[in-house]
């Protein structure tokens, strides 16, 4: 009988697992931490943001690099279809705000469970505390070397290592290594998903704000290129939030210096010139007040002073002092608050990773490589990722369970 070894028991080594396993398929899952879906149980703060709700169409707008090479693994495997498979296997799942789909139960440990007892149930194997160190290719065989100095032979394998985000949960890169080593290229590998921090360190004076329902902008460059509305909030090092993430995906990492700068309009829902009327109608009504009191009408406390530091406005002058020029700069801040960033932080601390194995050596219609007959890969070891939501887990299943249903057919 034919033997297919997984590399990995994440998302996209067990759902690649059960859709093997499942047609008959003798599979082991080489796991080299202590227990499976290590990453899982951190996503979404702990509570697995397994999907998004959305139509299966609308995936592709949120996938930020190479989702043409998605289309067959999403519509084999659509969100429909994994939360349709995941109920019928007893774990009850909800939405929440902007289509996210989690455990009713709002613990990753239940998916995780979920998954891991599907994978055993059709008939998959998987082993704990099992590090591939190297893989050789042997004629039609694969010999993999283990740290325990045992060798195990396969037929296929699926390469399903995850990324090198978050290396304590196992995602060292060791997957695009065994790639490279078998002939395929690796596109540079940079954080997705990530936190930014700013130049001038006027984040950490509003560290632990958050601000909702703003537009947020990134540059770089001066040249556009990320604007959404939505939730960021300032950290002791720069900026972080939804917005925040998505957007640190879009950058691209060959330019350096990376000259970014991203802008904050505190006011999306009012145009520059209501805005301008509305700070008129609290000027003329708070004459005798100082700015830093009137201001508290129109943004957080904690906001205020680093503002005014920027608009160069002195916090305890009085508002009939203040000049029309200072006014319309209040008015241009409140639209579009610049921040300079100085970078990303770093790889490790990315949701994702942008980069990896190259999809134009891999067959979008079954995972299989171009250049090496029975290989697989599948997940976040692939050159594919996208925005927050639950898009990037739908891709690992998606991706594993093509790979799944697609080797040895």
């Amino acid at each position: 009988m034919n033997k297919l070894i997984i590399i990995g028991a994440g998302a996209a080594g067990m759902m690649a697992a059960y859709a093997a396993a499942s047609r008959g398929i003798r599979t082991i899952v080489l796991e080299k931490n202590e227990k499976v879906g290590k990453k899982l149980f951190i996503t979404g703060k702990g509570r697995c943001n397994i999907t998004n709700d959305c139509d299966i169409s609308d995936f592709f707008p949120q996938v930020v690099h190479n989702e043409k090479f998605l289309m067959s693994a999403l519509y084999s495997f659509s969100n429909r279809d994994l939360i349709e498979l995941l109920n019928q296997n007893g774990l009850p799942t909800k939405v929440e705000r902007g289509g996210r789909i989690f455990p009713q139960s709002d613990h990753s440990s239940d998916v995780i469970r979920t998954l891991r007892s599907m994978t055993e149930r059709a008939g998959a194997r998987i082993r704990l505390n099992s590090e591939v160190c190297r893989i050789e290719r042997n004629q039609d065989k694969f010999v993999l070397f283990l740290r325990n100095g045992q060798t195990l032979e396969a037929d296929a394998i699926l390469i399903a290592t995850g990324g090198k985000s978050y290396p304590l949960t196992g995602s060292t890169g060791e997957g695009y290594r065994f790639a490279k080593e078998l002939g395929h290229t690796v596109r540079p590998l940079h954080p997705a998903l990530v936190p930014l921090e700013d130049v001038h360190h006027i984040c950490p004076k509003m560290q632990g704000l958050t601000l909702k329902n703003i537009y947020f902008t990134l540059f770089q460059n001066e040249k556009r290129i990320y604007g959404e509305q939505g939730e960021l909030i300032f950290t002791h090092f720069g900026l972080s939030g939804p917005v925040v993430l998505s957007a640190s995906s879009f950058i691209d990492h060959q330019k350096q210096p990376l000259s970014l700068r991203a802008e904050i309009d505190l006011k999306p829902a009012l145009s520059a010139e209501k805005l301008e009327a509305r700070i008129l109608r609290e000027f003329t009504s708070s004459q005798n007040k100082r700015i830093k009191t009137v201001m508290a009408s129109l943004m957080p406390g904690k906001m205020i002073y680093p503002f005014l530091t920027e608009t160069g406005i002195e916090p305890d002058k009085p508002v009939h002092s203040i000049t029309k020029k200072e006014r319309e700069s209040l008015c241009r801040q409140l639209k579009a608050f610049s921040i300079s960033i100085a970078d990303t932080r770093p790889i490790e601390e990315g949701i994702v990773t942008s980069g990896g194995v190259c999809v134009r050596e891999i067959d979008p219609s079954t995972m299989e490589s171009k250049l090496v007959h029975n290989l697989y890969f599948a997940g976040e070891v692939i050159d594919v990722d996208a925005k927050t939501g639950g898009f990037n887990l739908q891709i690992a299943f998606s991706t594993g369970f093509l790979a799944g249903t697609s080797v040895f057919d």
